[in-house]
């Protein structure tokens, strides 16, 4: 786990480094975008009105020290101000984080409760039409991407149930139906794709414990088919699964970008969408880091379920 844990701090700086360098090669000045007030309004400013908000923003500053403080003020906790917003960046991120968290745990869990038992019932029936029906809707759903999908949705459910996403966000602590009602939907069309790989994943796993001399021992003994591949195949047949769904969850998360989006869920996705509009670097960067953080800290979850799932693996 200490292992683990201290590799986190060259991941974290090189993620860092790539988004401060991506966001500053990109052609646009944040302190032009604030002035113009976007290509609908393009309000006039003069050159002085330009320094000026470069000085306060700190855009006129060698890239070396706009770099240097914004990583010190990250290990320090502090994100910076927004550009856009003019708030500290934390307040918006603790704000939003736990929608977005929400969408994506409840898309995992979704496309958890399809995919391993469609995986399942695909291998134990290898080549026969269920077998078929699987691979059909698996393969269907890893081609189709996920905002086609969002927005297939949203069109469907405006024309035959005339329901279109919410203005308003209701949180699950004060109207735990009603935020469920607002994010099943989005939540499904995240998990689709995810639910296509996982099951694929599980198919493939399942098969391979199928043939395994202690499955044939089970059965020789007498056991029951539900004890069989509950305990036997199932449990073997998760590592890889465990495996790919820490990895989906970081896929998860940068699927909400747009599907919060397509159904004005107000989660960080949607918030990082209007930071990349709006040049807002502080934004942009804090959301990335914070993702990041969480993706780290869910794999090293998932190594130490290895552990429990199969007792003989040791990391030394």
């Amino acid at each position: 786990m200490l292992k683990r844990t201290l590799l986190f701090i060259p991941t974290m700086l090189l993620v860092a480094t790539m988004v401060f360098a991506i966001l500053r090669l990109v052609p646009g000045d944040p302190a032009i975008s604030l002035l113009s007030g976007g290509p609908q309004t393009e309000t006039e400013f003069t050159e002085e009105d330009l320094q000026r908000l470069r000085a306060k923003l700190g855009t006129d500053r060698p890239i070396y020290i706009q770099y240097a403080t914004w990583v010190w003020g990250v290990i320090q906790l502090d994100f910076g101000t927004s550009f856009f917003y003019d708030q500290p960046v934390w307040d918006d991120i603790k704000k939003r984080f736990p929608i977005t968290f929400e969408l994506a745990i409840l898309a995992l869990l979704m496309a958890g409760m399809v995919a391993i038992p469609l995986g399942v019932i695909s291998a134990i029936k290898q080549d026969s039409l269920p077998d078929y029906v699987g691979r059909i809707i698996t393969i269907g759903g890893i081609a189709v991407p996920n905002f086609w999908i969002g927005i297939l949705l949203v069109y469907m459910l405006a024309n035959l149930f005339d329901w279109l996403p919410p203005l308003g966000y209701k949180d699950v602590w004060d109207k735990p139906l009603d935020n469920l009602q607002q994010l099943v939907f989005p939540a499904f069309a995240l998990a689709i794709t995810h639910m296509a790989f996982l099951a694929r994943v599980t198919r493939s796993a399942a098969l391979e414990v199928s043939r395994e001399d202690y499955i044939r021992t089970a059965r020789s003994k007498g056991l029951s088919e539900k004890v069989v591949l509950g305990r036997h195949l199932l449990k073997n047949a998760l590592l890889p699964v465990v495996t790919v769904a820490g990895f989906e969850v970081g896929r998860l998360m940068g699927g909400t970008v747009l599907i919060e989006t397509i159904f004005n869920v107000p989660g960080i996705g949607q918030l990082l969408v209007k930071g990349i509009q709006h040049r807002d670097f502080p934004m942009v960067q804090g959301i990335v880091i914070i993702i990041t953080f969480l993706v780290l800290i869910l794999n090293l979850i998932v190594d130490l379920a290895y552990a429990w799932l199969n007792p003989r693996i040791r990391y030394s």
